[in-house]
């Protein structure tokens, strides 16, 4: 089935001629998200939190369901969390590390994943190593196999990385994971919206998302998959009087589903409008969203590609709507610039945020520009017609 692309792009509130190539950052919310969202405000401005959470609370528990239908789950493995971060942090700095543990990670892991490494590795003296690629760029699960003896305590990765286009084999490595009895931690920051997520295919233990990226909801919250088969063995980093019941003077006990990673305080708004935003892809379907934005990414690269000075930097077997490049004799940020001038937003993608794999690929900033299912050609055409034009200015 093909996407009705006349009635999703009516639902949006951008004015015409505004391009917005920039949906791994943060895409655009459907109008139906909005107005959600707005209607709780207004709910809660009229009422008060307390009463408009009472008043609202089957379509708040019913976000929970959203979430487990949009990564076939339970609804008691789920937690709404404040954003893909905290929810990703949750889930590590549960895991009771002791030293000589090692962490397998991707060259391609995300800065703020492997900082967490580095900080678990110094206070508890964890070996943090990274699995080899490809010569595509994905991760090499072969290499992966012959890594693993009893001294492995995660594998941690990023389906998506944050530039490079490629989306990781997480399936596969899942079963790995599985076979050895080792905890599997899948951050989905950048996939959840645009590529069909199944926990059960993954075999992961946990698998944090943000709102507003490809799922097209608000900042500001996000959500967090908790396995059945570990949740009990988890004791969150930090707990309060939602996650857990002070029983007596000196004990407490911790919540019997993922919410034990939630707090008592939340933005309800966007936890509504999280859950609008998923009925909203579900409704479209992510076979069909998936298929739409590969088609749209395939076509820009080779466009791209096509133009003097421009090199595209996208790599593996299976690629996403994340489409990467730079300029020759230009910087990242001056391409950016002249686009944000001419109403196409994209955004830039410096080494750090992957340093390994930039290292290893020795790359520069990059710009990203990152397309989605509403997208038009004719948006990719006034992005490349604008880089052929500030690419001819250095011929």
């Amino acid at each position: 089935m093909s996407i009705d692309k006349k009635s999703v792009t009516g639902d949006l509130l951008s004015d015409a001629g505004f391009c917005h190539l920039d949906n791994a950052g943060a895409a655009l919310m459907p109008r139906s998200v909005l107005e959600t969202q707005i209607e709780h405000l207004q709910l809660e401005a009229s009422v008060g939190g307390y009463e408009a959470e009472r008043l609202r609370h089957d379509q708040i528990e019913a976000v929970y369901d959203s979430v487990a239908r949009l990564i076939n789950c339970h609804r008691d493995e789920v937690a709404i969390v404040e954003n893909a971060t905290v929810g990703w942090m949750m889930a590590f700095y549960s895991i009771p590390f002791a030293a000589g543990d090692r962490i397998l990670t991707a060259e391609a892991e995300y800065a703020s994943n492997y900082l967490a490494y580095l900080q678990i590795a110094r206070d508890k003296g964890v070996i943090v190593e990274t699995i080899p690629s490809t010569a595509d760029g994905e991760i090499d699960v072969e290499s992966l196999r012959d890594m693993i003896d009893e001294r492995v305590r995660l594998i941690s990765v990023t389906q998506v990385p944050t530039n490079g286009g490629l989306v990781n084999p997480i399936e596969a490595i899942g079963a790995v994971a599985r076979q050895n009895n080792i905890l599997y931690l899948v951050d989905a920051c950048q996939s959840a919206g645009q590529i069909a997520l199944d926990t059960n295919s993954i075999q992961c233990d946990f698998l944090s998302a943000t709102g507003r990226k490809f799922l097209r909801g608000p900042r500001g919250v996000g959500f967090l998959f908790v396995s059945r088969r570990v949740l009990d063995s988890l004791h969150p980093p930090m707990i309060d009087l939602f996650s857990a019941t002070w029983v007596d003077a000196d004990h407490y006990e911790l919540r019997q589903d993922a919410r034990r990673f939630e707090n008592w305080e939340s933005n309800y708004a966007a936890k509504l409008g999280l859950g609008c935003a998923i009925d909203y892809a579900l409704n479209i379907g992510l076979d069909n969203i998936e298929a739409e934005v590969s088609r749209l990414a395939d076509r820009l690269r080779l466009m791209l590609a096509g133009i003097p000075g421009v090199s595209v930097h996208d790599i593996g077997k299976r690629k996403c709507g994340i489409v990467t490049f730079s300029v020759a004799g230009i910087a990242a940020t001056e391409v950016e610039k002249h686009l944000r001038d001419n109403r196409i937003q994209v955004s830039v993608s410096s080494p750090v945020s992957t340093l390994i794999d930039a290292t290893r690929r020795q790359l520069p900033d990059l710009v990203r520009s990152s397309v989605h299912y509403y997208n038009q050609e004719s948006e990719l055409e006034a992005l490349v017609s604008c880089i052929e034009s500030i690419s001819g200015q250095q011929v």
